[in-house]
Formats: C-alpha cells, sequence, structure tokens
C-alpha cells in the first residue's frame, strides 16, 4: 500500500473487521424498520454503509507500523471461509444503561473468534500491544450518550435471521467528519475456499 492510498498524513486511525455484503445491510436495515415501526434506532445510529464486525482495533497507527500489519496479514493464514449468522439485539453495558446497542452473533461465532485471533497474532507481530479485552462479536447499530434504557427495543425486536458469507479480512481506515465517522476499506486479505 503505497503513499498514493494513504496520502501524507502520517498516522492513521485502523481496525480489523469483517464487512457484511450490501444486500444483508438492505436486509438488516428494512428488519429494523418494520421492527421498530418506522421508528429510528435510539442514539446516533450508525450509517449502514459503516457496518462491520469490529476482529482487532489498532487506533493511530503510523506508517512503519502500517506496513509491518499489512505484511504480517499477508503472510498469515486466515484459515477457510464460513458462514456466519446472526440473532438478536443487545447492549452494551446492559441493557437498563445502555451506550451501545448491537446485534449479536449466533452461528460461525468459534470461526470468527479464529478470525479474530489471527487478527489479533498480525497486531502482535507488527508490534502492536497484546489486547487485553476478551473478544466478543456483534455489530454495533447505535451509540447513546447519555446511556438510556432499551431493554424494551431489545425485546420487541425479534431475531434477524440473515446470515453472510465470510470471505475476506478487512483493513479499515476511520475518517473522521463533521457528519460523523466514515469507514474506508484499505485493505482486503481473502479467507482460504
Amino acid at each position: 500500500m503505497g503513499v498514493g492510498e494513504w496520502g501524507n498524513d502520517g498516522a492513521a486511525r485502523l481496525f480489523l473487521g469483517v464487512e457484511p455484503p450490501a444486500g444483508a445491510r438492505r436486509a438488516l436495515e428494512a428488519h429494523l424498520r418494520e421492527a421498530l415501526g418506522g421508528r429510528g434506532l435510539p442514539g446516533r445510529a450508525v450509517a449502514p454503509a459503516n457496518w462491520h464486525l469490529t476482529l482487532r482495533f489498532l487506533g493511530e497507527t503510523p506508517p512503519e507500523r502500517r506496513a509491518a500489519l499489512v505484511r504480517a496479514l499477508e503472510e498469515a493464514d486466515p484459515g477457510p471461509g464460513f458462514t456466519l449468522g446472526f440473532g438478536g439485539l443487545g447492549a452494551f453495558p446492559r441493557p437498563a444503561r445502555a451506550a451501545v446497542l448491537w446485534l449479536g452473533v449466533e452461528e460461525g461465532t468459534s470461526a470468527l473468534g479464529a478470525l479474530a485471533g489471527v487478527a489479533e497474532a498480525a497486531a502482535q507481530r507488527a508490534g502492536f500491544p497484546a489486547e487485553t479485552r476478551p473478544f466478543s462479536p456483534h455489530l454495533t447499530l447505535s451509540r447513546i450518550r447519555p446511556p438510556r434504557d432499551v431493554g424494551s427495543i431489545v425485546e420487541r425486536v425479534p431475531a434477524f435471521l440473515g446470515r453472510i458469507p465470510v470471505e475476506e479480512m478487512v483493513l479499515y481506515r476511520s475518517h473522521p467528519g463533521p457528519g460523523g465517522v466514515r469507514y474506508e476499506a484499505v485493505g482486503r486479505f481473502p479467507l482460504r475456499p
């Protein structure tokens, strides 16, 4: 990844994740709209174009470490592709005082955890400190400030039974802006067929 793709701005805010296909994002958006009777999600909803499952947050990353990370990811064996199935809604830290509303993963959690392990190993080989928090697979739907009770929403919205193929790990760059953060895929690392 050369300077042309990164610009000359030095450090970039990065993370590794899984990108749901556009069709799955549209289906989830319709599912939520119908379940909520046309009302929006509480708090600051994440735009469907930004929906992803984070495997490893990396933060501000200087060019040398970016290059080391890309090399480590290119050399890693990410394992075979798999299918991931979604489930119901949940909230961090808990529905009664939610700061984040999310969609859970019900199928493929072991394979997704293994892929997160590959991302973690590559990050450590590139010089990032070890992640101390346990991996918690979820798709963030909304950030809520100040926290509030979303228990009725978590109970009212039925599980989203969508399934997606996971065929690659994506390196994302975050671009903060006045309209919110935009995520750009700057690297794709395919899983084995």
